[in-house]
């Protein structure tokens, strides 16, 4: 509650009709809700999307074009980023999210697995020409001084 000598002088300064008002009201900043900021609009996202059914991809897409419009930073927010910023919002709010906390580990599944095609060999390779020798990169002739030579 605000000190009755503050309430006074804002009472003075105000008009008449906003000094009442000034009065009542209290002097605490106001607070962002659990989905105010751009973690919470992401988690949001992400957490209505995979409840309606949809797969992670499709709903991590979403959620992360969000995070990135909406977030202030100078730099690109990064996937990891993004997964912590939901992680985070979820957690702490759990309430605003019911039943968000099952989809949380698809977030962080692909950076913990390897990929597929690292893990099996190529179509149509046999194991006497896997790993032979280095894939040769074609060159184009370009020196670097043509390269800005358009």
């Amino acid at each position: 509650m605000a000190h009755p000598a503050i309430r006074r002088a804002l009472a003075a300064l105000l008009p008449a009709g906003l000094g009442t008002m000034a009065a009542t009201l209290p002097l605490l900043p106001a607070t962002a809700g659990p989905t105010d900021t751009p973690a919470g609009k992401g988690a949001q996202v992400y957490c209505f999307m995979r409840g309606a059914g949809n797969n992670h991809e499709v709903s991590w897409a979403a959620a992360y074009s969000l995070i990135k419009r909406q977030s202030a930073s100078l730099f690109k927010t990064s996937p990891e980023h993004a997964a912590v910023m939901i992680t985070e919002a979820v957690v702490q709010n759990p309430g605003t999210f019911p039943d968000c906390g099952r989809y949380l580990g698809s977030l962080f599944e692909r950076a913990a697995t390897p990929p597929d095609a690292a893990a099996s060999p190529a179509a149509g390779s046999t194991p006497s020409t896997q790993g032979s020798s280095p894939t040769r990169i074609p060159t184009s002739g370009v020196t670097r001084n043509d390269r800005y030579n358009y």
